[in-house]
């Protein structure tokens, strides 16, 4: 692990073998997780870009029990997150008629925010899988062979760590890929469930403390090198139809999410896909997204994953 100051150099953390292990020593200290990197700063000086090259980033968030970390996210979240979805669905819905995916929006822009000590209304949710289905910066990011899509999604995710008394503590946000088939989702809307049982991507860096409001990206993906579809994405409240504090409490309210000495990352959705231009993925495509404040950029590789014989048999 390395902390990256704000000259950008980065120094090697020391006395802890993961993120995890920091963050339950903060916790076990009564500490913060700033004050525990701050505890913990080596004076060796890691080059990142070298570490980079070589292919050795690990995600910001792992769990010694990979079942024990869960995915899961919301979707229809951010200002024009709508239109896509809406594009989508239309054909399920009469002209004049709106989508469910527009009315779950348009209930989100009027009730996403609520004021302090209320409850605002609840978005969309979805899991997509465990500590299984984290793939790494830098590594591939593979769809199942049955996919119909291989598809990007740039967000910003909030990574926790659920407390010994049951209270989910935030660690703070990194860029992530909630990688989808859009195909499968298009086809019925009640196959989303389906669509997003798939990989996700999460960027090598933990942003500590609060997310800007204002966040802004470019998403791009490369073909043999060359960028072949490209466009700028934003996050942050100033951009979002809900707040953070309601998608995590909607989140949190359910008491199997708050097991001590879980990890969950949750995924705050995206108004920004290729698939709404036309563009579909192919294998061999790189995924790469930036965004201010982090330094470091996601990049993964789209693979298929070979066909899988399923053979269920009584015991």
């Amino acid at each position: 692990m390395a902390a990256l100051d704000a000259a950008g150099a980065a120094n090697r953390l020391t006395g802890a073998d993961s993120v995890y292990d920091l963050a339950s020593r903060a916790v076990a200290q009564e500490s913060s997780l700033d004050a525990a990197i701050r505890e913990a700063l080596g004076v060796e000086v890691v080059e990142l870009h070298a570490i980079a090259k070589e292919g050795r980033f690990l995600p910001p968030i792992d769990h010694p029990e990979p079942a024990r970390l869960y995915l899961t996210g919301t979707g229809l979240t951010h200002l024009g997150s709508a239109e896509g979805r809406d594009q989508m669905h239309r054909s399920a819905a009469a002209k004049s008629e709106q989508t469910h995916s527009m009315k779950m929006f348009l209930m989100g822009l009027n009730g996403g925010k609520p004021q302090p000590g209320t409850t605002g209304v609840q978005p969309e949710w979805f899991y997509k899988g465990n500590g299984s289905c984290v793939a790494a910066p830098g590594g591939s990011i593979v769809s199942p062979a049955f996919a119909l899509d291989a598809g990007e999604e740039p967000e910003i995710a909030g990574v926790y760590l659920i407390g010994p008394d049951g209270t989910p503590l935030r660690l703070g946000f990194c860029l992530a890929n909630e990688f989808s088939d859009h195909v499968t989702e298009r086809a019925n809307y009640l196959w989303l469930a389906h669509s997003k049982l798939r990989q996700a991507a999460l960027g090598p860096e933990l942003l500590i403390g609060a997310l800007p409001p204002d966040v802004r990206g470019v998403i791009r993906i490369l073909r043999n090198g060359a960028v072949v579809w490209e466009k700028p994405f934003l996050s942050g409240e100033k951009n979002m139809s809900h707040s953070i504090e309601n998608l995590e409490h909607h989140h949190f309210k359910y008491v199997q999410f708050r097991r001590p000495g879980d990890v969950h990352v949750h995924f705050f959705g995206t108004a920004t896909l290729s698939f709404s231009d036309g563009f579909r993925a192919a294998p061999g495509d790189v995924f790469e997204m930036e965004a201010s404040p982090f330094r470091l950029r996601l990049r993964n590789t789209v693979m298929i994953a070979p066909e899988e014989e399923i053979a269920i048999r009584a015991l």
